[in-house]
């Protein structure tokens, strides 16, 4: 049965090898989920949440340059490297965005930044104390290549730090949802009686609740933050695991070798978790990809109505929130860079969810 259970396994893994979408599908989600991981190796700010302001240089085009005056402080920063690497940089300088600078006697003359055709502040900084090497690293050409938001925060960079929210949210909230699904789906489907039917009013009462309005109601509940959304939106997606888990329970548990286990003496957790649940998983593979993208998509909703992810943590949903009105002043490109990243991550979700359905369809193999 093993063997057997191993060459289906085998057959799955090579049709699914031939689905292009479904592995170009997995392939960026692995890039997305390293991303996440390492978004402060890859953000070009790597400030906490990439929260670095320059109110001067708000809302300019993908791919605007300047020269960033870069101002040590006297406050140490005593972060060790895998602090740096997974929350990001706490920042103790100071970055001013300058247009012309010029170097005369130990004294920094400087113009900052001014748009819409303004002259900025000319003003002096005296250094002591520095060399020219030193003197040359604190004048720093910068490129924003998503341009930067309406508070002068480089938009690339919280898009990166952003995917994180969007991306581990999938994963905690299908956890959630499989581990409360299969645990009441188990129960209803193999005990039945009154079991399954309390079991399924309390299915069907959360079913009948909009998922949105039962999240913000938990939202609130729990209150407002990163993990309160994380549980909320898990809390509300095992029902369909639970749904799928009891209807396939149902059809295998009066089975040969559900019967030849019960003949051994097994008990019924041992044929549930052993016997059962290995032989039904394919469908619970194939709706979890789709709660993935539902998560996704409900963060963003709730983050978009200001109850998700708080400032200034990064979230695709809040920065769609914070500039969905500049689609009509002309720099649509702030909503759209977040929305179009949300609509890859979600299409990408259901593709290889869609991969994984012909895969495991033993009718087609």
């Amino acid at each position: 049965m093993s063997q057997n259970s191993s060459s289906l396994s085998q057959l799955a893994l090579q049709k699914f090898k031939h689905d292009f979408w479904g592995v170009f599908s997995f392939w960026f989600i692995v890039l997305v989920g390293v991303i996440s991981v390492f978004a402060y190796a890859f953000a070009p700010d790597n400030s906490q949440y990439a929260n670095q302001m320059h109110l001067s240089i708000h809302s300019k085009k993908p791919g605007f340059k300047t020269q960033m005056l870069i101002l040590p402080s006297s406050i140490e920063n005593n972060q060790i490297f895998f602090d740096k690497l997974f929350f990001g940089k706490k920042n103790t300088e100071t970055e001013i965005p300058i247009s012309s600078y010029q170097l005369l006697d130990n004294k920094l003359f400087y113009k900052e930044y001014a748009s819409d055709g303004l002259e900025g502040a000319e003003k002096e900084l005296v250094l002591t104390n520095f060399n020219s090497k030193q003197i040359d690293a604190l004048i720093q050409n910068k490129t924003f290549l998503f341009g930067t938001d309406k508070y002068g925060r480089d938009l690339l960079s919280r898009v990166l730090v952003g995917a994180r929210i969007s991306f581990f949210i999938g994963f905690v909230a299908v956890f959630i949802s499989l581990v409360i699904g299969i645990f009441m789906g188990s129960i209803a489907g193999y005990f039945g009686g009154k079991v399954d039917a309390f079991i399924m009013w309390i299915i069907n009462v959360t079913w009948s609740i909009p998922t949105l309005l039962l999240v913000i109601a938990i939202t609130l509940a729990l209150g407002k933050g990163f993990w309160q959304v994380f549980i909320a939106v898990g809390l509300t997606m095992w029902v369909e695991v639970a749904r799928v888990v009891r209807g396939q329970i149902i059809s295998v548990k009066e089975m040969q070798y559900v019967t030849a286990a019960r003949a051994l003496g097994f008990n019924d957790f041992r044929i549930i978790t052993k016997h059962i649940l290995p032989n039904i998983m394919a469908p619970v593979i194939v709706i979890s990809a789709a709660n993935f993208a539902a998560a996704i998509l409900i963060e963003s909703g709730l983050s978009f109505l200001g109850i998700g992810a708080q400032p200034p943590m990064a979230s695709w949903g809040a920065m769609i929130k914070d500039h969905y009105n500049y689609i009509i002043l002309g720099k649509p490109y702030l909503a759209l860079i977040p929305g179009f990243c949300i609509m890859s991550l979600v299409m990408a979700f259901m593709l290889i969810g869609n991969a994984l359905r012909d895969a495991l369809d033993v009718k087609s193999s």
